[in-house]
């Protein structure tokens, strides 16, 4: 055995070149590199002897293949050591083809030198590597808090959790599940790097093996969704690697959290799994502190509205109410036949007037953020709409009991009648009027009670016409 005194510098050199660098990638090129050098070999490589454990393939210079490997030791062409890690061996490193000679004894010494302080040097890039990890995902979990917590709706809530999650996962998709009536769990949101196709509206029907699990809101693991029993979905056969993780707070679960990788990607690392489920843990309180504040703002707006509401039915209606009758009274005491027709026609225009006033305190009355149910609702929401066409909002009366007496079938065929009758409106030159009467009181001309719908415009009345009235109506 040769003296291994004169390669000192050059083990030194190699030692210290193996921890100049903290990513852990870069340290095993690094060790992979110093091994060749320090011996001579032409060829070096390093396996891990759990690659999914770091999600890393084998580091190696250029000409070793696996048929060159075997297990560690030396023989002339060959030599390898083990590199351990905390008491566990992390992977072999392997050196073949040394040009000057068989492999020696102060090789294989050298080595194992090297081997000793690579251990402590990928110890160290562990340690930087899930500290790193960690940082970007608690940077991720503040980002959605923030951004849920500024005013999104509901469904871009959604999808800022599912983006941001598939980022820092480096998954091929990030997708939301919520529970359906019928039992089972539905995608609702979708985060892919390309057109998410069908993804969205996928459902794990109830029975499913991992649908008890994500109902109870269990993390699941998967290793290839394609193969794996469990995976019922028709788009189960895209991916590989995934994880489920509850979207659950105090007990209310939310939702799941799926972040697939395409099929033959590095499975995820169990630091990648733990900070994932705190991450769905963060946005799920998220997602319920968003929730709760978009139902104060909504409540707030529906106390103003609905305070609104009582001043106008308070003091404009009644108001107007007292002027009509004094202005009726008024009438009755009058002989003069001009004065009492213009009176007449001063309390049609209060009535009139009451009524819109009235309608408007019920479109007040109506929550902003959500479809009208009623009938009265829907014909308001049509004249909201034709608004934006013509200009201006039309003007809506009901008369009688409409929510009562109108029949589904009824109401339907109306609401027809009136966004034909609307969007005619809206083509019609020189329209600055539009009027809209639901009367449930009218009286059809074989003598049936019935519903009448009334649509007039002044679209014609600059011509000297009256301008164009559609009419509908129908028994009840």
């Amino acid at each position: 055995m040769t003296d291994p005194v004169p390669r000192l510098p050059s083990l030194l050199e190699a030692v210290l070149s193996v921890g100049t660098d903290l990513e852990l990638r870069a340290t095993l090129q690094h060790i992979v590199d110093g091994a060749a050098e320090l011996t001579g070999a032409r060829c070096a490589a390093l396996a891990m002897v759990d690659p999914k454990h770091e999600g890393l393939m084998e580091i190696r210079t250029a000409g070793l293949s696996a048929t060159d490997r075997t297990p560690v030791g030396r023989t002339d062409d060959f030599l390898g050591v083990s590199i351990r890690v905390d008491d566990e061996v992390f992977g072999n490193l392997y050196l073949v083809d040394k040009p000057q000679g068989p492999f020696t004894d102060e090789d294989e010494q050298l080595l194992r030198v090297l081997a000793t302080q690579a251990g402590i040097a990928i110890g160290n890039a562990r340690l930087y590597e899930t500290a790193r990890q960690r940082e970007r995902w608690i940077e991720g979990a503040a980002a959605v808090t923030n951004a849920l917590l500024t005013g999104e709706a509901a469904a871009d809530a959604l999808m800022t959790v599912a983006e941001r999650a598939r980022i820092l996962a480096d998954a091929s998709a990030g997708v939301i599940l919520q529970p359906t009536d019928e039992g089972g769990m539905e995608i609702v949101t979708a985060s892919t790097l390309d057109d998410p196709g069908d993804i969205v509206g996928t459902v794990i029907e109830p029975g499913s093996p991992v649908l008890e699990q994500l109902l109870g809101g269990q993390p699941v693991f998967v290793e290839d969704s394609a193969t794996d029993p469990r995976m019922t979905t028709h788009v189960r056969h895209r991916f590989g690697p995934s994880m489920l993780l509850p979207l659950q707070t105090a007990g209310r679960l939310i939702g799941t959290l799926a972040l697939p990788r395409h099929r033959g990607a590095r499975p995820y690392t169990p630091v990648e799994r733990l900070l994932a489920t705190q991450f769905a843990s963060q946005a799920a309180v998220a997602l319920v502190l968003a929730d709760a504040r978009q139902h104060r703002e909504r409540l707030a707006v529906l106390e103003d509205r609905d305070r609104i509401a009582r001043d106008l039915h308070d003091l404009v209606v009644q108001r107007l109410f007292a002027t009509g009758m004094m202005l009726e009274s008024t009438q009755r005491r009058t002989g003069d036949e001009d004065v009492y027709d213009m009176l007449g026609r001063a309390v049609d225009e209060l009535q009139s007037t009451v009524q819109e006033v009235r309608t408007a305190i019920f479109a007040l009355q109506q929550p902003p953020a959500d479809a009208p149910t009623t009938f009265r609702g829907k014909v308001l929401r049509e004249t909201a709409g034709t608004a934006a066409l013509l200009g201006f909002q039309p003007s809506a009366r009901f008369t009688g009991a409409v929510e009562s007496r109108i029949t589904e079938p009824v109401a339907g065929h109306l609401l027809a009648a009136l966004r034909r009758a609307l969007a005619a409106a809206s083509r019609r030159p020189g329209v600055r009027r539009v009027e809209v009467t639901v009367d449930a009181t009218a009286v059809l001309p074989d003598g049936r009670p019935g519903v009448r719908l009334t649509v007039y415009d002044d679209g014609s009345a600059e011509a000297g016409a009256a301008g164009t009235t559609k009419t509908w109506q129908s028994p009840l």
